[in-house]
């Protein structure tokens, strides 16, 4: 049986002299679900939290904010103990159904019986959390079966009823797919079912809604406290929205550089922020940088899309599944076009088929219809479409996942060059994949030995600026923008999107920007496709399908970009 360590007095309050310059306390009648007490993280006997102190009551609901680095996910994961060779000191009290514990002195028995039960966690990037080899169904049937102690048969109606919840459609399907069949906002909300399955006392929720558009957030946001209300849940939510945390949160947390710099009420600080670094984060907003084309009407697009119908094979119940199988259409007869120098938005929800329709521009996915990039036809012919790829390149939503964690820095940008230049020597290789990563604001002098170093060493932002340089070291004409800045935070995707803008204008680059964020389509497009259930409901200039929508589901997103804009300026 595990020990149970005797709580500290809640009743005392940090002093004026702490990190944050904030009070923590809970009444002496009330102690706080969790109270974390200087707790301090470290890798290598590098200290990468320091002294981070906070509380959270019963059914509270708090956000913890900051840069990428700046320790808010590891401070996260450490309450669970789960970081690899991390140094952890400090103390975690946590009010459980026997009493106080200390999570960071429990055993890996006791932790066990804590880690899905009593306190659950939204992982940031679903695709690498969740087992591919297992579909999302079976891997939330496992909690239900090992915590709770579900039968099978009821284990499958609980899963799909929680991915009902979370606004997944078609859960019954959903619950039979694996991860990398679902789109990011699927995945995302597949995680949240898992996390849920137990009803938790605490939920660690890290980035729950990055994947989502800005009316699913909404959803998500609103069944988070309506649970939270139902069962006293409280939630620590860790995110870069802003918006978000207005909306959501009652406290908030502000961490830079490891350390606590200010905490209070949502409103007062949001309206009275006391750290010129809080002040930065609210500040920033992407703002609209771009040159408008000359007259587009006298040059050929560099993409042409007329009428693509992309489609997908699925399974069918029973005998039929052995002779024949069923058809789900992800793009219904899209059309559309994009000229040299400009960039054409793709907005809609998860599962809209804005990813699938990026797939196949990239030649990466069968379809029906005509598409030419620079009036050349995909062909499926390697040797064929060797020349047509160095005008097309990609970036991923998540640079996590889509660079190898095997290779080096220089290894990752310069391997276009190794396909499409063989004829460069190792020494000209080198010194184009220097030019590429300085041109993305990556350098030696920031980052000593940065040829050598692997991506996990580097924060999101970064990681994305090296997907950046991998896409351009082959000089592509077209860039495809998958999500490019749905995992930053607000500094880092501001600096991002200044950093497409100017490579735009000094390349001539032409984007196919997919985004839920309508923020980042007015800072970024000068057209925009509306998507939703794979048709193109709307297109046309930016300006004009957002200020003036003809579709009511273009309104909503609009609106609801407009009402999270006001909210996260107070007004």
């Amino acid at each position: 049986m595990m020990d149970t360590p005797t709580p500290p007095n809640l009743d005392m309050r940090l002093p004026a002299s702490s990190p944050a310059g904030q009070d923590v306390y809970q009444a002496a009648d009330a102690p706080a679900l969790l109270d974390v007490r200087n707790l301090s993280v470290s890798f290598g006997g590098k200290e990468v939290v320091s002294g981070l102190s906070f509380s959270i009551a019963a059914g509270e609901k708090v956000a913890l904010v900051g840069e990428s680095g700046s320790g808010k996910t590891v401070s996260a994961l450490s309450l669970l103990r789960l970081l690899q060779d991390a140094q952890v000191s400090g103390n975690a009290i946590f009010q459980g159904p026997q009493g106080a514990i200390d999570l960071l002195a429990l055993s890996d028995a006791g932790l066990r019986s804590v880690r899905g039960s009593d306190i659950s966690m939204i992982f940031q990037e679903p695709m690498t959390a969740l087992n591919p080899l297992f579909t999302v169904g079976d891997q939330i049937a496992e909690v239900l079966e090992l915590k709770l102690g579900l039968d099978k048969s009821a284990a499958r109606q609980r899963c799909v009823e929680l991915l009902a919840a979370t606004g997944i459609p078609e859960p019954e399907r959903r619950a039979t797919a694996f991860a990398h069949q679902l789109s990011g906002g699927q995945r995302q909300r597949a995680m949240i079912a898992m996390a849920l399955a137990c009803r938790p006392r605490l939920l660690l929720a890290d980035e729950p809604t990055t994947a989502l558009d800005v009316t699913l957030r909404g959803q998500i946001l609103d069944l988070l406290a309506d649970l939270q209300r139902q069962h006293g849940m409280a939630v620590l939510m860790i995110t870069h929205d802003l918006n978000l945390v207005r909306r959501f949160a009652d406290r908030v947390l502000v961490m830079e550089n490891g350390l606590l710099v200010e905490q209070g009420p949502v409103s007062k600080v949001f309206e009275k922020p006391q750290h010129a670094y809080t002040r930065q984060l609210i500040d920033s907003k992407p703002v609209r940088d771009v040159l408008e084309p000359p007259d587009q009407g006298k040059q050929p697009p560099l993409l042409q899309a007329d009428n693509l119908r992309i489609s997908y094979r699925t399974p069918l119940p029973g005998l039929r599944g052995w002779f024949s199988h069923g058809e789900f259409v992800a793009v219904k007869a899209a059309s559309f076009a994009i000229a040299p120098a400009t960039t054409l938005g793709v907005i809609g929800e998860s599962g809209s088929g804005k990813s699938t329709l990026a797939l196949a521009a990239l030649g990466l996915l069968p379809f029906i219809g005509k598409l030419s990039i620079n009036e050349k036809y995909w062909t499926g012919k390697h040797n064929i479409d060797k020349e047509l790829r160095k005008l097309i390149q990609v970036v991923f939503q998540d640079p996590f996942s889509s660079l190898s964690p095997r290779l080096t820095v220089e290894e990752i940008v310069g391997e276009g060059l190794q396909v499409h230049h063989p004829e460069l020597s190792k020494a000209e290789r080198r010194q184009r994949v220097e030019q590429a990563l300085t041109e993305v604001g990556l350098g030696e002098t920031l980052f000593p030995g940065l040829l050598t170093r692997y991506p996990h060493e580097f924060s999101g932002g970064q990681r994305q600026r090296l997907a950046i340089a991998r896409a351009l070291i082959v000089q592509p004409r077209l860039l495809i923008l998958d999500e490019p800045t749905s995992a930053l935070d607000v500094t880092i995707q501001k600096q991002v999107l200044e950093l497409l803008q100017r490579l735009q204008k000094e390349h001539g680059l032409s984007y196919l920007l997919i985004t839920h964020d309508v923020d980042v389509i007015r800072a970024m497009a000068h057209q925009v496709l509306v998507m939703k259930d794979g048709m193109v409901l709307e297109s046309g200039p930016t300006t004009q399908v957002l200020d003036q929508p003809k579709h009511p589901y273009t309104a909503a997103l609009a609106q609801a970009a407009v009402e999270n804009s006001l909210e996260n300026q107070g007004t």
